[in-house]
């Protein structure tokens, strides 16, 4: 793989993968300093931010399988995205947030067809011990709870907050107990873990985090509570595909029990599993032509 996972953080990944991404727009030759000559039996894979460990842990796993070499940026999902609908850059594979993304991709004949890769999930976060005894989204909005909410984030972290908060019917209650409005999810449980509050919403796939994992107790929503946002992940095969067995190959893994297994390690909901099939069926993740 271009980076291994247990020598960098995720941000220095993230950063290096932008950077790369933006190399790729501006010139082949250069992006060789950071990869793996490209050779026959290599498949080049993109996939937002979010998914990085994932497939990381995957990717991994698939090339000692099977010797391919799988060639991975994971970034900015808007960025990479921008890349490929504006024809400056292109993938083999895509993996990305939101199904009105893998449909636009569809559309507009980039993607050859998508399918469910895996789900996201969003519950409450509280300290471990639970010392302010959190149980639901009713009781985030009693008085003198000290909620943080990351409202100032990026969209996954604060769009889907947002539409919880508005499913509930408690966003009032909740704003005016708000004593952290972060733009960052991964300062703000770093925060909770302090003491700067009694509970917060975030993603499930933070649960997983080295920093905090230990410290935090994670309490899942009914799926009634959850907004359709960016729940969903698919993983797209690209119009720019030069072996399409590889892709699919590489594709039917990531679909496998033992790749679906890197998502659930890394907080995600399998495709699989009764959360995961109950999602695709409630927002409809289906390919179109």
């Amino acid at each position: 793989m271009s980076f291994v996972k247990d020598r960098i953080s995720r941000r220095q990944f993230l950063k290096g993968a932008v950077a790369t991404a933006a190399v790729a727009v501006a010139g082949p030759k250069l992006i060789e300093a950071g990869y793996r000559p490209f050779s026959a039996d290599s498949l080049e894979v993109w996939s937002c931010g979010g998914l990085a460990e994932s497939f990381l842990d995957a990717n991994e796993i698939y090339e000692k399988k099977t010797g391919h070499n799988i060639q991975y940026t994971g970034a900015i999902a808007g960025v990479l995205g921008k890349y490929i609908l504006t024809g400056k850059g292109q993938t083999e594979v895509f993996g990305i947030r939101g199904l009105e993304s893998a449909q636009k991709m569809r559309q507009k004949g980039f993607s050859l067809g998508f399918k469910p890769l895996c789900m996201s999930d969003y519950g409450i976060y509280v300290p471990k011990g639970n010392p302010a005894g959190i149980r639901d989204l009713q009781d985030l909005a009693e008085p003198g709870v000290r909620l943080m909410l990351p409202l100032e984030a990026s969209p996954p972290g604060s769009g889907s907050v947002k539409g919880v908060m508005k499913k509930s019917g408690l966003t009032e209650k909740m704003m005016n107990n708000m004593v952290v409005k972060e733009t960052c999810v991964i300062k703000m449980i770093c925060g909770l873990v302090d003491g700067k509050g009694d509970a917060t919403i975030a993603e499930k796939r933070l649960s997983t985090h080295p920093r905090f994992r230990d410290k935090v107790e994670y309490i899942p929503l009914p799926l009634e509570a959850l907004p359709p946002g960016p729940l969903v992940f698919t993983v797209n095969t690209m119009k720019f595909v030069k072996d399409k067995a590889l892709a699919n190959d590489f594709v039917e893994f990531l679909l496998s029990d033992e790749g679906q297994a890197a998502f659930e390690r890394n907080g995600f909901s399998s495709v699989h599993s009764a959360r995961g099939l109950d999602l695709i069926e409630r927002f409809g993740v289906k390919d179109v032509q």
